[in-house]
């Protein structure tokens, strides 16, 4: 796989079903679908060096994200249905169905669907005289489907007045018809059977995986996103996908969801938004206060939702969603993207209040005055976010969104600034006399008389430090010098941790541990969930066989019926409660 375009690194992981991944890594904005193309012309040159067993087992080549958006659950309420009973289910009606649901990527069965299970007796096979082999190759040879024919079919004999399909035995399906497979016809005339040599059960494919669900016996997909799929509609696809086979399911099954990112996800966008509303309401608010000017306090008040819809285009075009970083931008960037319109309103309004100009003519000498002010900040905090965008790495990778939502906020703000403002305030303002004084009674004139007084107090406050350079040049270089040590003092981190409701548990026994040992270490785990920590937790998930740090190698086997796969490694989710959680 080395020469791929745009390949960051790969990894491999072998587990102990005998089944190995190769996960390739690439740069963040490659073409999936180029990428997968590539990897696949680069498979097609190693796949004639593979053993046959493997490209039989068949190969295949998937792009989808590395972490699963969600586990949706299958358990049975009543205890009708045993756990390989809704493995089975779900692997045969339910998982093709959910993989064809847009913007899913790979899926991950925890649980296998049924097989026939063939227990071979080493003491019989040996006094028989057979190996493994030789039922191998008996089964292949009577367990097949082949067509029989048709009587009266061409070349037909004259006066031939039906043609019917002759249908011959179809594949095995029954226990009771794979024991009576002949392996071997004795010298006097006795038959040894399958069934004189084993023991032929209907069972589960494998027995890697065990999954409960507060308790009861279950089975889990585990859903990865597709490359470039959005994980709310995704998530939304799924449940209205399972909303339809769900009339369809056997008595008892029921759909739970022990593991799904997307209500953070909602809850998340929801809490912006709401910040959103509530920073356009304080704008509103703050400058009807300052100007107490109707009029004038809705001109800004205007300019933000433009500005935004602006902002909103920007994004659209340059193939950004509304995501947690692009809000956040947002919510920054509308304290920002309002001081352009506040200060073309209250130099208009200052220039009316000092010259008595007309609402027009005070705005067009306004405009003479502070384009250049306007167009300097612009360029100076864009200075400071734009480089952001340029980062490389994971880093670049999350704040790019936030970087281009500052910078095209604040470029449309003095756009609006420039343009639209200016035409508001020429029509919308009326003419104040000149010298108009502020008001005096009620609460704006308590207002004003209190802002008076803490103006003055800061104009004293100001000539006292310029009086005493030096000491207080002392006093700023210790709160430097403090914040400094803080900085290095704080941890760091590469995301901010979040509470989303959902705590894994990986349980890792000694090298040789056999499931069994795993699942009894696994039911205390679920126990002290869901009796010291009742209060706290919704349900919990447990999978044995399976865990986020890869599954354990075959360190031996059994001929039993009972479950063989030597697992060292588990997983649990527990779904905590806390309020917008599911």
């Amino acid at each position: 796989m080395s020469g791929l375009d745009h390949l960051l690194y790969f990894s491999s992981e072998s587990d102990k079903d005998g089944s190995m991944t190769i996960t390739l890594n690439f740069e963040q904005g490659t073409n999936p679908d180029i990428a997968q193309v590539q990897v696949q012309n680069k498979l097609s040159l190693a796949t004639p060096l593979l053993p046959n067993e493997v490209q039989q087992q068949g190969i295949s080549v998937i792009k989808a994200s590395k972490n699963f958006l969600m586990v949706v659950g299958f358990v049975s309420t009543d205890g009708s249905l045993s756990g390989e009973d809704i493995a089975d289910y779900v692997a045969s009606r339910v998982q093709d169905p959910v993989s064809r649901t847009p913007g899913v990527g790979t899926l991950q069965l925890f649980g296998a669907q049924y097989a026939m299970r063939i227990w071979l007796d080493p003491a019989q096979l040996n006094s028989y005289g057979l190996t493994p082999v030789d039922v191998s190759n008996a089964i292949t040879a009577q367990n097949v489907q082949v067509t029989s024919g048709e009587v009266g079919g061409l070349p037909a004999v004259r006066g031939q007045e039906l043609d019917a399909t002759v249908i011959g035995p179809t594949l095995l399906n029954t226990p009771e018809q794979f024991g009576a497979i002949l392996l071997r016809v004795n010298s006097n005339g006795s038959r040894v059977l399958l069934r004189d040599v084993a023991r032929v059960a209907l069972g589960g494919e494998n027995f890697a995986f065990n999954g409960e669900y507060n308790g009861k016996p279950a089975s889990a997909l585990g859903i990865k996103l597709a490359a470039g799929a959005n994980a709310l509609d995704t998530a939304n696809a799924v449940r209205a996908t399972l909303a339809q086979l769900q009339p369809y399911f056997p008595h008892g099954l029921q759909v739970v969801y022990p593991y799904d990112t997307t209500p953070f996800v909602q809850i998340s966008i929801k809490e912006v938004v709401k910040t959103l509303v509530e920073a356009i309401g304080l704008v509103f608010l703050v400058m009807y206060l300052f100007l107490q000017n109707l009029r004038a306090t809705l001109i800004p008040t205007i300019a933000v939702p433009v500005v935004l819809a602006g902002t909103f285009a920007v994004l659209a075009a340059v193939g950004y969603s509304i995501n947690v970083l692009t809000m956040f931008g947002m919510v920054l960037a509308i304290g920002l993207l309002v001081d352009d319109a506040i200060v073309v309103v209250e130099n208009v309004e200052r220039v009316m209040a000092e010259e008595g100009l007309s609402p027009k003519e005070a705005t067009r000498k306004s405009m003479q005055q502070i384009t250049g002010a306007l167009v300097g900040i612009a360029l100076v905090l864009s200075a400071v976010f734009l480089p952001m965008a340029f980062f490389g790495g994971s880093t670049g990778v999350i704040y790019r969104q936030f970087s281009i939502t500052m910078v095209s906020a604040m470029a449309l703000s003095v756009l609006v600034a420039l343009i639209f403002t200016p035409a508001l305030c020429a029509t919308l303002l009326k003419p104040r006399a000149k010298g108009h004084p502020q008001a005096q009674d009620g609460f704006f004139g308590w207002f004003n008389r209190a802002f008076d007084r803490s103006n003055r107090a800061y104009l004293t406050g100001v000539q006292h430090v310029v009086a005493r350079t030096g000491r207080y040049l002392l006093i700023y270089g210790a709160i430097a010098g403090a914040l400094g040590f803080l900085m290095l003092r704080l941890p760091s981190a590469f995301l901010p941790d979040e509470d989303q409701g959902v705590l894994f548990v990986q349980v890792s026994a000694p090298a040789g541990a056999t499931q069994e040992r795993t699942e009894r270490v696994l039911s205390e785990v679920r126990d002290y969930f869901l009796t010291e920590e009742k209060a706290n937790v919704k349900s919990v998930f447990t999978v044995s066989g399976f865990s986020f740090g890869g599954r354990a190698r075959v360190r031996g086997w059994r001929s039993s019926p009972s479950r063989t796969g030597r697992s060292d490694t588990a997983a649990a989710i527990a779904c905590r409660r806390w309020p917008g959680a599911r």
